[in-house]
């Protein structure tokens, strides 16, 4: 299956306002039948090994910064899909992410049906607090272009 970058198609100041990094991806996968929640599950469970080594070696290197390494610990935060807490979700549509000292972080997952059709969408919104925060998503930035992807096409496997 393939995915597509498209234009973000979400209210990004009502979902993470002052937003300076907002991306989408996107595929369509025939029937399906998935909530959002569903396609965040299919998507978030597992990464592929490449990524799972790359989050390995961003812990390393990030720990001595005081960022955080796994999911957070928030009070009330039971609800978690791989690392990301939900912050709230619909049939269609599942937002999850956290806040840190860094960086706001959200993560989108979209799902529209089309006939046979499902096409599912996942946007990236940051907002950056810091000089840390902006050099993080510089860095980031490159890989996250790749791992997004990749994770979308666990999906349709």
């Amino acid at each position: 299956m393939r995915v597509h970058e498209v234009d973000p198609n979400v209210d990004s100041g009502a979902l993470l306002a002052g937003a300076q990094f907002v991306d989408a991806y996107s595929i369509a996968i025939e029937g399906g039948g998935l909530d959002a929640r569903q396609a965040a599950e299919k998507m978030l469970a597992r990464a592929p090994r490449w990524i799972e080594v790359l989050l390995v070696l961003r812990n390393f290197l990030v720990a001595p910064l005081g960022l955080r390494t796994s999911a957070p610990d928030e009070r009330g935060a039971r609800d978690i899909i791989g690392v990301f807490p939900v912050v709230r979700q619909t049939p269609d549509r599942l937002v999850a992410g956290f806040n840190d000292r860094h960086l706001d972080f959200r993560l989108v997952v979209d799902v529209a049906s089309a006939g046979h059709t499902q096409r599912i969408t996942a946007t990236t919104l940051v907002l950056t607090h810091n000089l840390l925060g902006r050099t993080y998503l510089a860095i980031i930035r490159p890989l996250h272009r790749l791992v997004v992807p990749a994770m979308l096409r666990q999906i349709a496997a």
